[in-house]
């Protein structure tokens, strides 16, 4: 058996159901004569956004594979590699690469030497026969520990070798619980604590920790708050529910932040970054993560847990038991309240940009009218780099795991694009929508025809108002000498061309019509793309 056909054959074996790339990679070809669904991009970068998101939707159980060429190829898969790296990612990256005489030679690209940066592990096929244990070695390291990018560089001369008998093991998850006594430690904390706030990362989702993050916040009282990467991982209509942001967050996130006592970060890195939610300074922080590198790196702890989200919070509510303090009892009953009443005066604010009938048409009426119209729990949706980002993950509200994919490390522009078509590979189901403006979709709108051709009926909504509008303050020289912050095109045409549904939406009287059209052509198995001629809006909700 061939390297290519020895490579299908494992990723078979270890649950692979698509592959998504761009030629010429012997790998496609020989995935296809193994069943093995083969996707066609128009670029790197979006097929990687595809197979990060197959990855995100199974918490990691179902693999993302993405191969490409070697050279450019691996070139331009530059950044998608980075994107899934910064988010924590397991995908299982495959370029061809140079012949072995060629590899390591001045301009050739090598992807193992150039992106081991950007990957959790790299490593070249050095020889036919060495294929089941560099293959056993990547599986086991995206499956384990922290998530990221697995990378297997297959020479073009190591293709044509053979391969030999092997048996090959699939892969599997192994899980680490944290120390007893420190668990002991943050229980008795957690416990005595007066204002205690729950901060939830993507650790839960990929632990599938949602039921125990649920029966803690219940038992105890304790108001609930994730990371963008954590959102959905508890419901958003959940009377404990803070809801949850990035860059920008609802005044409950804020406020509840400001007067804890205690801020119990689960599965999340408290990295620092201008799209993530900032804790505030003298507070007693309780750390628990996966990955001890993030222990102590931006947030100061006083008390850490090092261990798989779901085992760590199985043995915090048992060292907990049962609360017994008046200080608890009166939080169960007086917190829904609180949440509840703040939540109604912050939006009560917000009301005049969500219901605005004033044409361009609000971003956020668009937002308000969607977060009305859709079934929640059968519907994922995913935000874009700048405005969009900040203008939906405030006012949407998640109510199922995994129904939010949500980013924010680094921020690359039409990254949504991609994963809402790797959900719609993952889950056929489910409405999959992105929400991007027009300066995204000049980066990646040309895969909106593999949204067409590869039957992958989204909705994709795109907020269009000429301009790159989040710019406008600190390029005001630039934009009135040179009108560097405009853009433009009709992107509804752009959709209609490639196959699929586009609709321009300049009155707002018609927002919900439209929306319903596009749902109703995703029904009919087309990519839909309801373009919204939208206002200049610069207004976030930030604190």
């Amino acid at each position: 058996m061939q390297v290519a056909h020895a490579i299908a054959e494992i990723l078979k074996q270890e649950g692979v159901k698509f592959i998504v790339g761009y030629p010429v990679n012997p790998i496609i070809e020989a995935a296809a004569e193994a069943d093995i669904r083969t996707i066609i991009v128009r670029q790197e970068r979006v097929g990687l956004h595809m197979a990060d998101a197959v990855s995100r939707l199974s918490s990691g159980d179902d693999i993302g594979v993405f191969v490409m060429q070697h050279g450019p190829g691996a070139e331009n898969a530059f950044g998608g590699v980075a994107q899934a790296y910064s988010e924590s990612v397991p995908i299982l990256v495959m370029p061809a690469g140079y012949s072995r005489r060629l590899a390591h030679y001045y301009p050739n690209f090598n992807s193992t030497l150039n992106m081991q940066h950007i990957t959790k592990s790299a490593e070249p096929v050095s020889m036919g026969k060495a294929v089941p244990e560099v293959m056993r070695r990547a599986f086991w390291q995206l499956r384990n520990g922290r998530g990221g990018p697995a990378l297997v560089e297959v020479p073009l001369d190591v293709f044509r070798e053979d391969v030999g008998d092997f048996d090959y093991v699939p892969s599997y998850k192994t899980r680490t619980a944290p120390d007893p006594d420190g668990v002991a430690r943050v229980a008795s904390v957690l416990a005595s604590a007066e204002r205690p706030v729950i901060y939830a990362g993507q650790g839960v989702h990929y632990a599938k920790a949602w039921d125990e993050l649920k029966e803690l916040a219940e038992t105890w009282g304790i108001p609930v708050t994730t990371s963008l990467e954590g959102k959905s991982a508890f419901p958003e209509t959940h009377p404990l529910s803070l809801g949850s942001g990035g860059r920008a967050i609802p005044e409950t996130v804020h406020e509840f932040l400001k007067e804890a006592d205690v801020i119990f970060g689960i599965g999340c890195s408290f990295a620092l970054t201008g799209f993530g939610v900032q804790m505030p300074k003298g507070k007693t922080i309780i750390h628990a993560t996966l990955d001890a590198k993030d222990l102590n790196k931006d947030v100061p702890a006083q008390h850490v847990l090092l261990g798989d989200a779901k085992l760590t919070l199985q043995a915090i509510s048992a060292a907990m038991g049962e609360p017994l303090s008046n200080v608890v009892s009166t939080r169960k009953a007086e917190a829904p309240a609180a949440i509840q009443a703040m939540k109604a005066k912050w939006l009560a604010d917000w009301m005049p940009k969500l219901t605005s009938n004033d044409a361009p048409i609000s971003p956020y009426r668009v937002i308000w009218e969607l977060n009305q119209l859709v079934d929640k729990d059968n519907t994922i949706i995913t935000h874009d780099a700048g405005s969009p980002r900040d203008q939906l993950s405030p006012f949407w509200e998640s109510t199922a795991p995994l129904s939010y994919i949500g980013w924010g490390k680094t921020t690359q522009l039409g990254y949504g694009l991609g994963l809402a078509m790797g959900a719609k590979l993952a889950r056929p189901e489910a409405l999959c929508i992105n929400v991007w403006g027009d300066a995204a979709i000049g980066f990646t709108g040309m895969d909106f025809e593999t949204a067409v051709r590869e039957r992958l009926p989204i909705l994709s909504i795109l907020f269009n108002n000429f301009s790159m509008a989040i710019e406008l303050p600190i390029m005001q020289v630039a934009t009135e000498k040179y009108r560097s912050t405009d853009i433009s095109g009709n992107y509804s045409e752009m959709a209609q061309a490639f196959g699929g549904y586009g609709e321009r939406v300049t009155d707002p009287n018609e927002i919900v019509a439209a929306l319903k059209r596009g749902i109703e052509a995703t029904e009919r198995g087309q990519a839909a793309l309801i373009e919204f001629i939208t206002e200049k809006e610069l207004a976030t909700s930030t604190f």
